[in-house]
């Protein structure tokens, strides 16, 4: 029922079914080391890989990532450039796994802005997500070009050209960018910071937040295994009281 790792006991029956990360400090991460901002960027898509492996042996249905946000275009030339590279890079490198392991890759935001800056990274993504679409295992969901509101208006003028006059939450929720994805249980943001910075503000309307003050770059299995069983210490009621 346990699974051990450096004195870290996870209950392998009660594991969230989806978890999302902020994945913040890998500049200060970087600073701290006299190396650039993009050099921690480099080092936090090890960390990426690291929680992928690690949800997956721990049962975990869904990962989401916060990759790139609407206001990271205001960030240097040289910063924007170099995360998409690095994207595309993870992704020529890992798509023939994703293809044999089952898992089945997709993307949250309007990711297709960033072929003004990296077409070829915007080709990688439509072919992983075209190869993948069957895939029944892990999914692994990342937000690129992304904002919880802007996501809100694009389901909101989607449900207008529909000519729906009337809706409820769950016509709404059939909007969203990957609706078919079940909201997070947890959402884990590295470095500290207490906020979630406009990620997916309507799916985790009743998600566990978790703020370990450790930079992503530093984020692995252990720290991941930690997080999951402050998860399970967690009191769920979703409004209703306990029996």
């Amino acid at each position: 029922m346990f699974r051990k790792k450096e004195k870290v006991c996870v209950d392998m029956t009660r594991v969230p079914q989806h978890v999302a990360f902020i994945m913040d400090g890998n500049g200060r991460w970087a600073k701290k080391r006299g190396m650039p901002r993009t050099y921690g960027h480099k080092i936090g898509v090890e960390s990426l890989r690291a929680v992928v492996r690690r949800a997956k042996e721990l049962g975990i249905k869904v990962v989401s990532f916060f990759a790139f946000s609407t206001e990271n275009w205001n960030r240097s030339k040289e910063e924007v450039t170099e995360i998409f590279r690095l994207c595309r890079e993870l992704l020529e490198k890992k798509m023939q796994d994703y293809i044999d392991s089952d898992m089945r890759f997709c993307v949250i935001g309007d990711y297709s802005k960033i072929a003004e800056v990296d077409k070829d990274l915007v080709d990688e993504i439509s072919n992983l997500i075209s190869k993948t679409k069957d895939h029944t295992g892990m999914v692994v969901n990342v937000a690129l070009n992304y904002g919880g509101r802007a996501e809100i208006v694009r389901a909101c003028n989607k449900i207008i050209a529909s000519g729906i006059k009337e809706v409820d939450e769950k016509t709404f929720a059939g909007y969203l960018d990957q609706p078919d994805l079940p909201d997070p249980d947890f959402v884990i943001r590295t470095s500290g910071e207490n906020r979630v910075s406009n990620f997916m503000m309507w799916q985790m309307a009743y998600a566990e937040l978790y703020f370990p003050k450790t930079y992503w770059p530093d984020f692995r299995e252990k720290q991941l295994d930690e997080a999951i069983v402050e998860f399970q210490k967690r009191d769920r009621r979703f409004g209703g009281i306990k029996s």
